[in-house]
Order: C-alpha cells, then sequence, then structure tokens
C-alpha cells in the first residue's frame, strides 16, 4: 500500500492504489449497505453497553442550538438578512464539529462550557461554508439538510451576504470576553483564544477550505483524469479542515500540551477524509429523501469521487484504514475521556446520510 505526504496533513496517510472504475453496480451497492449495517448495529450495541452515543450527541446538539440561537439576532434589522442567517444555521444538522470541539476540550483536561463558544462559531462558519456552496456558481444545489437551500428561499444576494455575515459573527463570538464563563483561567485562557482564532482563519482560508473549494471547481467537468494525490489535496483542505478546526481549537481552549494537539490533529485529519470518502460512498448508494441533499449530484456534475477512481469497494476498504488510524491516534489518551472522540469516529464511519 503506498503512503502519500499531503500539503495540509504534513503527516502520512495510507492510501490505496489507483484503479480506474465504473458507476458501482447494484450487487456492490448491496453489498455495501451490508456492511454499513452491520458495521452499524455492532458500534450502536457496543454504543449501549459503554457509552450512550445518541444521548451524548443529542444533549451537545440542543445545547449547541441554544448558543447558536441565542448568537443571532431575531426580528432585528435588517430583518431578511437575520432571518437568513437563522434559517441556514437552525435548519437542522447534526452538530457533528461542534460535538468534535466540545469533546477534544474534554480529552484536554478542560470544561466542555469552555468551548462551546468556539463549537458555536465552527459551525456558523460550516453553515456558511454550505450557504455559499449551494450557490449556482458553485454546486448549484437546492437542497440542503431536508430543505430549500437558502438562495432558493431568500436569493442569491441574500444568501451571499447570509454567509459573510455568519463568518464575522464566528470570529466575534469567538473573541469575546462575554462568550466565556467565568471559570476559565485568567491568565492562559486570552493567548489560548488568540491561538485558538489563529487555527480556525488557517483552516478555513486560502491554507484550507478556500483551497480546497477553488481546486474542485478547477477539476469539476475536467477532461483531465484527476489522480489520487489531487483528490486527497481537495478533500484534505475542502473537507478535512473543517474537521481539523473544532478538534485542534476545543483541545487549545482546553489546555492540551502540544503533544496532545498535534496527536488530534492528526486524529482530525483521518476522520476528516474518512468523512468526504463515506459522504461520496454515500452519494452513489442512497436516495435524495436518505441523504436530504440531492443524491448523484457528483455523478451528474462528472466530479472527480473516490467511488469514481478506486470502485466501490476499494472505497470502502480505504475508510476502514482511516477509520483505524483515527483510533490509533487516540491510543494515548483516557478511554472514559476519549471515548465520545472515538464514537464520533465510528458514527462518521457508518452514517448514512
Amino acid at each position: 500500500m503506498a503512503m502519500a505526504f499531503h500539503p495540509l496533513a504534513g503527516s502520512r496517510v495510507h492510501r490505496s492504489p489507483l484503479l480506474l472504475a465504473a458507476a458501482p453496480s447494484a450487487h456492490h451497492r448491496r453489498r455495501f449497505s451490508a456492511i454499513v449495517a452491520t458495521a452499524a448495529a455492532s458500534a450502536s450495541a457496543s454504543a449501549t453497553t459503554e457509552f450512550d452515543f445518541r444521548a451524548y450527541m443529542g444533549e451537545r446538539a440542543a445545547a449547541v442550538n441554544r448558543a447558536l440561537d441565542a448568537a443571532v439576532p431575531a426580528g432585528e434589522p435588517p430583518a431578511a438578512l437575520h432571518e437568513a442567517m437563522r434559517y441556514a444555521l437552525l435548519a437542522g444538522g447534526k452538530r457533528v464539529r461542534p460535538a468534535l470541539c466540545l469533546a477534544a476540550c474534554g480529552v484536554a483536561g478542560g470544561r466542555e462550557a469552555w468551548a462551546m463558544p468556539p463549537a458555536a462559531a465552527v459551525e456558523m462558519v460550516h453553515t456558511m461554508s454550505l450557504v455559499h456552496d449551494d450557490l449556482p456558481c458553485m454546486d448549484d444545489d437546492d437542497l440542503r439538510r431536508g430543505k430549500p437551500t437558502c438562495h432558493v428561499v431568500y436569493g442569491e444576494p441574500i444568501a451571499v451576504l447570509a454567509g459573510d455575515a455568519l463568518l464575522s459573527l464566528a470570529f466575534r463570538h469567538m473573541a469575546s470576553v462575554d462568550s466565556y464563563p467565568p471559570d476559565v483561567d485568567p491568565d492562559k485562557h486570552p493567548a489560548r483564544v488568540v491561538r485558538a482564532i489563529g487555527e480556525l482563519a488557517r483552516c478555513i482560508g486560502s491554507e484550507g477550505l478556500v483551497a480546497g473549494q477553488v481546486v474542485d471547481l478547477e477539476m469539476t467537468g475536467s477532461t483531465e483524469i484527476v489522480p489520487l494525490e489531487r483528490l486527497e489535496y481537495i478533500h484534505l483542505h475542502k473537507t478535512a479542515a473543517l474537521l481539523e478546526a473544532p478538534v485542534v481549537i476545543g483541545a487549545i481552549i482546553g489546555g492540551g500540551s502540544d503533544e496532545q494537539i498535534e496527536r488530534l490533529r492528526k486524529y482530525a485529519r483521518s476522520i476528516g477524509l474518512l468523512f468526504q470518502v463515506v459522504d461520496d460512498i454515500l452519494d452513489v448508494t442512497k436516495s435524495s429523501e436518505e441523504l436530504g441533499k440531492t443524491a448523484g449530484k457528483d455523478l451528474a456534475s462528472d466530479k472527480t469521487t473516490y467511488p469514481k477512481l478506486l470502485g466501490l469497494e476499494k472505497s470502502q476498504e480505504f475508510a476502514e484504514k482511516l477509520l483505524c488510524d483515527a483510533r490509533e491516534q487516540l491510543a494515548e489518551f483516557d478511554k472514559e475521556k476519549a471515548a465520545p472522540l472515538l464514537h464520533l469516529a465510528n458514527y462518521i464511519a457508518h452514517r448514512q446520510n
């Protein structure tokens, strides 16, 4: 198995050999669904006896939703802008990124409450990226989280501005002293917040999310055969960077050591790439109703995906390898504190939408 160094990662990620493959057959789709169903059932049974993942995610999602609801003005002028911001931000979603931030803070030794402001900020940034990604000039999608996309409801100009405003609000919310509980360390906390803000800015700018989006746009519809290294570059930047940010930020706010932070960074990069591999698989094996967004979009727009390059079966093997890599990075942490991150990795690998 080959080993590649990635510009964003700076760490080794195993990859399967490059294989050109046709669209997945019905047999492969059924086989993958069976594999996922078995793995999900096993993970669910384990979670029942060791860690109640469903309850954990439900509680964190509810807390994050309350924080987001309080952060965005309702009914204040300009009403159309704030309504669009709230529509996009509070339209549902699993809140995986905020949960990662809270969990990383806990595993690093901090209180989850310390990480709620950056967790909310990361979700604002994530929502901004979805609003902009759905625009006609980008991915041109009409469905997001089972609802009409922001530009369909409010028009393109307001959608663009709502995304811009969410990005600005994210940094304001994260930087505000009033966002944090009073028990943070008054000597260490300010420097941690500054470092965390820098981390978020790097992960979403021209070295991260935006870089991946640009290369993805350049490759869409191209007659050139996209090499696996280029595909991994796109997704380590476009997708993994926005999963890396909450994990690293949570660890920083929680007071983690540099060694702990870098181990958690490697964990995040593995689950970030895993998230995209699974997303590509689901795009060709699930319906729009099951996904809550348009299925088969990548195939229709001739995007390069992991199933397109590797085939469905090899893509699944690659996903399992990335899951193993993520678990390995958590081995040095306290098992009880690391349980949320472990189960979040399992969830990302075995999710159905």
